[in-house]
């Protein structure tokens, strides 16, 4: 069952240890917003997957941090989230890699399990066509007795 939350209250996520950030909730506003980030639009068509996939996640995450605790800057001062240094902080692979697991999945896991539960219109193998090979079977000869 879907359970809908209609409080649509920011959430913290735990990042590292000693490290957490409040988001917002991973709505399609947001999506469609991050969709049409300029930074996101900039990614020339021969970019890999994996660099529209960080560019996608940073313009996400300016989006979506609201506050964070554990992180402060080189002097050990805690800093304040801002586009340039929620950028940073997403180029720390653990954190990236957290990010990506703790509130993109989530949010992603819906339209996951909505395309792998899809049945198909005429049958679950219609359409499907073999692609093991069969092992044939000996001839048959006939007894002699």
């Amino acid at each position: 069952m879907l359970t809908l939350d209609l409080t649509n209250a920011p959430r913290w996520h735990d990042l590292a240890p000693g490290v957490r950030a409040e988001l917002r909730p991973l709505t399609t506003a947001l999506m469609v917003a991050t969709r049409n980030d300029p930074a996101v639009e900039a990614v020339p068509e021969d970019a890999s997957d994996e660099e529209r996939a960080v560019a996608f996640a940073k313009a996400l995450a300016r989006r979506a941090v609201l506050a964070w605790e554990g992180i402060g800057d080189a002097e050990g001062n805690p800093i304040n989230p801002s586009p340039d240094t929620v950028d940073a902080l997403l180029d720390i692979w653990p954190i990236f890699e957290a990010f990506q697991l703790t509130y993109v999945s989530k949010g992603l896991l819906l339209e996951q399990e909505k395309n792998v539960s899809a049945s198909s219109p005429n049958g679950p193998s219609a359409g499907a066509r073999a692609t093991a090979t069969r092992a044939k079977r000996p001839a048959k000869t006939a007894r002699r007795g």
